[in-house]
């Protein structure tokens, strides 16, 4: 592994970064060798660095996790990240554009936990019990390292390229809806712009969670009651510029707007 200096000034740039809104230089090409657990290492100091000025962790990111989106971005194995509680936005809400850099929407489903998940043995049908509700989120990506050449390292260092989220629609029930079956329509002022349908993630949306959770044991945490977790896109990431209303219609789960400004 890097030394832990290196990691330490790697998680101070992306602090940095992350608050003047700017991208510092890819960090495979400043260091080769830079590993997955690295990576891993740099942004749990980046997400002590978080607490402790105040921010509190409401929930993880799960990324990668479809097809769709290992194509677009030429990464073929999912990764997480951080969701801390300035990051989440109501439905409706009007977002500064320039809160972000590099704005693109993601449209995922979001478990909302009722008990913890904990690896590594964790299963679909423990993601399933341990859910209290499902609701629709829009994901926003936002990234602190230069894009051209990005690997997995890079972004899971870059707290998964999480930026916000806004939640919307209707919570349902496990059980009330067939998850794999919920779809949904991506508007950019007014023009669809992506469509797809959750069984994209992993086969079933829950996939991502227990994938996460068994995670999280090789890291010594787990997931607890109450925590938010993005489950990942099932559609390709939408660019998004200022000014731009985004929609996005999941049918029977209702729908999210929100304005970047």
């Amino acid at each position: 592994m890097l030394e832990k200096s290196v990691i330490d000034g790697i998680a101070n740039e992306l602090y940095e970064a992350e608050q003047s809104r700017t991208m510092i230089p890819r960090l495979t090409a400043r260091y080769p060798d830079m590993t997955v657990e690295d990576s891993y290492a740099v942004q749990n100091v980046w997400k002590e660095r978080g607490l402790a000025s105040g921010r509190q962790l409401v929930g993880r990111k799960i990324g990668l996790t479809s097809k769709v989106m290992q194509v677009a971005t030429g990464i073929t194995e999912p990764d997480y990240g951080i969701i801390f509680d300035d990051m989440v936005y109501e439905n409706g809400s009007v977002i500064p554009h320039n809160t972000f850099s590099n704005v693109r929407i993601e449209v995922e489903l979001a478990f909302v936990l009722g008990k913890p998940l904990e690896g590594p043995n964790c299963t679909i049908f423990d993601v399933l019990d341990a859910t209290d509700f499902v609701i629709p989120a829009l994901e926003i990506l936002d990234s602190r390292i230069e894009m051209q050449g990005r690997t997995i390292v890079d972004t899971i260092s870059d707290n998964a390229a999480m930026g916000g989220m806004v939640m919307g629609g209707t919570p349902v029930k496990i059980g009330d809806v067939d998850l794999r079956w919920i779809s949904a329509l991506l508007y950019r002022n007014e023009t669809i712009e992506e469509s797809g349908v959750a069984a994209a993630v992993l086969n079933h949306p829950a996939a991502g969670v227990y994938w996460l959770a068994n995670k999280l044991a090789q890291h010594g945490t787990r997931l607890e009651a109450g925590e938010i977790i993005l489950a990942g896109s099932f559609t390709r990431p939408m660019w998004v510029e200022k000014g731009d209303t985004v929609h996005a219609d999941y049918g029977q789960l209702g729908s999210i707007t929100c304005r970047f400004s």
